[in-house]
């Protein structure tokens, strides 16, 4: 399966207001590892940025003016992302503001007609009902590093939920059960490893009297506070009771 995790920063927060998109970062996942492909780009939005967005992205209208507008990289990004299955963190948002651009475009389409969406938030509101699942507190509960984020950008967030997707849906992100690692190492374990026939036995330490009676007056309270349904008693090598 080929999965692109995507994100967007704007001009402001609703269409309804033509805001626009300013920034689009992209990473690509194929059979959940990633590849390295990714697509970025900026974009002039053709209008101001609102002051309370440009405090969270920093992108400015003087740092824009020379970029790109939408309709020039338009074939680019869909090209990128026809047929994928789309990870975004609040997709109505980002996917919203994708279909506000298409709409201005002649027989562009919508998402919906060249990609399937995940949401990420949706998910993570699914695993960890009552609390905070932005993306800062999903990278805090996840271990994942965002100390790069002082600000949001569209590129470094997509990495960023990449890696917590993977986690979030699976918890391995690098497959290393045989042959090489990621890094083209061979990680052993496709390999036989004999032991040597004349090596010291191994030595057993055995519990000693004091910690079997402290393990027997356990098994007595368990048994107790269950109403007699220890198991460990019941087994023939069980220790005995009062």
């Amino acid at each position: 399966m080929r999965q692109v995790v995507l994100d967007t920063e704007t001009t402001g927060l609703e269409t309804s207001q033509d805001h626009r998109i300013i920034e689009i970062g992209c990473v690509e996942l194929v059979k959940r590892r990633l590849t390295g492909r990714h697509y970025h780009q900026y974009i002039n939005p053709e209008r101001k940025v609102d002051h309370g967005a440009m405090e969270v992205h920093g992108l400015t209208d003087e740092f824009l003016a020379d970029k790109p507008v939408f309709s020039a990289i338009s074939d680019e990004f869909l090209a990128f992302i026809n047929g994928a299955e789309l990870v975004i963190h609040n997709a109505p948002f980002d996917v919203g503001f994708i279909d506000h651009e298409f709409a201005k475009l002649d027989g562009a389409g919508q998402v919906a007609d060249v990609c399937t969406v995940v949401d990420t938030l949706v998910m993570a509101r699914h695993m960890h009902p009552g609390q905070k699942n932005n993306l800062d507190a999903l990278c805090k509960r996840y271990g994942v590093d965002n100390s790069q984020r002082d600000l949001h950008g569209a590129l470094l967030d997509a990495e960023i939920l990449g890696d917590v997707y993977l986690l979030m849906t699976g918890g391995q992100v690098d497959l290393v059960l045989g042959g090489k690692n990621s890094q083209g190492a061979s990680n052993g374990l496709d390999e036989i490893r004999r032991l040597s026939t004349d090596r010291p036995a191994l030595r057993v330490i055995r519990a000693s009297e004091e910690e079997l009676n402290l393990h027997n007056d356990n098994l007595i309270k368990i048994d107790q506070a269950s109403d007699g349904s220890c198991v460990w008693l019941a087994a023939p090598n069980g220790a005995a009771t009062d």
